[in-house]
């Protein structure tokens, strides 16, 4: 969302067009690897460090992914890395240490799975390479049997370029957080001015090369706010587009030039090498690194589902024109947004899930999005943006057959959806028809929640730009023909808060006050919940802090 339909060249400055008409319708070379460490600036006799901070991701109840990079003091092959992880801060307390070798084909990062740990535990962990100690990081396994709450961060649409990551700061001085999601859009692949002139980029063309993917990670993890989130939260983390390239689906992309930027597949195989580098992600499929859907349990109170939605099984977006309605091509029922194989693996995972609520962790908008709304039990009205789920109404019906269930298969509830991509803040029941007010024929009320099977919260942008709506009139005239949209905020950029407890889910949205610039302000914005076994939303408040939280990393 919020991105440049075109590329225009960079010495003309960034194109920015409304997003919701955006969303409808040569490599900088490096030195060898041997020479001079892909992703790194450096010149080859610089001083040994670890530039690009710690990280770690991917928590289970035993374990949990490690990562560092390390930048060599001149030409290397293998680098010898030791670690070790502790129940303190300053690292007295070890209960486990090891060494990891990383080289130049995986661009001298380094991934250790940590496996061995006590669940629902903070643990501080530290890397040292030729002399050197890396920062102090701090990361935190799953709960295992009963869990009272769950606190979460929640972000997408770091656009490096359009500004500062002021969320992330906020987000790293949170200490009682379990985790932060990143929901797509970790970074962009765009050059300098071509979509946001704060801060150029490195390099400073698209990326397309491998060379290229490794050096945009870098430059990313060498910005503090980011390196400060990792070093103090687990991430668990999907991608959306611009981790490969704007618009994305599993055959190519709007930003793609087949020849002229070379082959796709070929383009996907390089970004997600750097992605599974760089990122302190676990692979599920070693052998198909598209196939990254994957789930996380926290005891008996969630289950987190993290869903891949574009390079797997998305078919190509259709055409819109502008706005569209669900007819023709858009009807098409073999259209998958999921792929057959991933669709069938969210339905067994979310019938089989036994906690207390099932959070979706997933990029692009699941509500119904209209610039006309209509009252159809076909589901009419106008659509605006065909790249999110709108575009793919009956991949979508097929979710809801999973939430409503049927005479054989008892339905899914307490299923909350968690959304990034569109650069503004939305929360919305899930209804199939949610402009049909007959209750009876699978409509919707709007004022009591019934019809409702599910509720989403979609999060603002880190960065990256939405519409300039001041006095909000588009945010009203959006909901007076969405009435499923309880909260629309189409400016502010932040981040999400999500409390959970068996009785209830809050969403709550904070704001930074500017990315212009580096600064330590942010302000509440709204919350709203949903209660235990109603699938709908009501307006909520802001939920308090743990008490006693583990101390922050040093």
């Amino acid at each position: 969302m919020g991105r440049p339909h075109t590329k225009p060249p960079a010495r003309k400055g960034p194109n920015r067009r409304d997003f919701f008409k955006q969303s409808g319708g040569s490599t900088a070379a490096l030195a060898a690897a041997t020479l001079l460490p892909m992703g790194s600036a450096l010149a080859a006799d610089a001083v040994p460090a670890f530039q690009h901070g710690v990280a770690s991701g991917d928590p289970l109840s035993d374990r949990v992914i490690l990562w560092t990079r390390v930048t060599p003091n001149g030409p290397r092959g293998a680098v010898p890395v030791q670690w070790v992880v502790a129940r303190d801060p300053g690292l007295t307390q070890v209960v486990l240490r090891g060494t990891a070798k990383t080289n130049p084909d995986r661009d001298y990062t380094v991934k250790v799975d940590a496996i061995g740990l006590q669940p629902g535990t903070t643990y501080y962990y530290r890397f040292k390479a030729e002399g050197t100690d890396s920062p102090i990081g701090r990361t935190r396994t799953l709960p295992v049997g009963a869990v009272d709450r769950l606190r979460m961060a929640v972000v997408s649409c770091s656009n490096h370029a359009y500004g500062y990551f002021n969320a992330y700061r906020q987000i790293a001085a949170r200490a009682d957080l379990d985790l932060v999601l990143h929901l797509g859009d970790y970074l962009y692949e765009y050059g300098t001015n071509q979509y946001g002139t704060a801060r150029p980029t490195e390099p400073a063309t698209e990326i397309t090369s491998l060379a290229d993917y490794r050096m945009r990670h870098a430059q990313y993890k060498r910005d503090a706010d980011l390196q400060a989130l990792h070093r103090q939260h687990p991430m668990i983390a999907i991608w959306d587009d611009h981790e490969i390239t704007n618009d994305a689906w599993k055959d190519g992309a709007q930003n793609h030039t087949e020849g002229a930027e070379g082959v796709w597949n070929e383009r996907v195989n390089r970004a997600l090498k750097a992605y599974f580098e760089w990122m302190p992600t676990r692979a599920v499929d070693t052998t198909d690194l598209r196939k990254n859907w994957r789930s996380f349990r926290f005891g008996n109170l969630a289950d987190v589902v993290m869903l891949e939605e574009r390079l797997a099984g998305r078919a190509q977006q259709l055409p819109a024109g502008g706005q569209f309605t669900q007819t023709g091509a858009f009807t098409d029922a073999s259209r998958s947004l999921l792929g057959s194989e991933q669709e069938a693996w969210v339905a067994d995972t979310l019938r089989r899930s036994t906690t207390q609520w099932r959070f979706l962790g997933q990029g692009v908008m699941f509500a119904q999005l209209k610039g006309v709304g209509a009252a159809n039990a076909a589901g009419g009205g106008a659509f605006l943006n065909a790249d999110q789920w709108d575009g793919y109404q009956p991949a979508r019906n097929r979710i809801y057959d999973i939430l409503k269930g049927n005479a054989t298969t008892p339905g899914v509830g307490n299923v909350v959806v968690l959304t990034g991509d569109i650069h503004s803040s939305w929360a919305a029941d899930l209804t199939q028809d949610p402009n049909n007010p007959d209750l009876a024929s699978g409509g919707y009320n709007p004022a009591t929640g019934e019809g409702s099977r599910a509720v989403e919260f979609v999060g603002t942008s880190v960065t990256s730009p939405g519409v300039n709506d001041p006095q909000g009139s588009t945010a009203a005239f959006l909901r007076s023909q969405n009435p499923h949209f309880k909260y629309i905020d189409l400016m502010r950029r932040g981040y999400m808060l999500i409390d959970a407890t068996p009785q209830r889910v809050v969403g709550e949205w904070w704001y930074v006050d500017t990315v212009a610039s580096i600064s330590n302000v942010q302000v509440f914005g709204t919350a709203f919940e949903v209660q235990a076994g109603t699938n709908h939303l009501v307006p909520s408040a802001q939920t308090t802090p743990r008490a006693n939280p583990p101390l922050l990393a040093p």
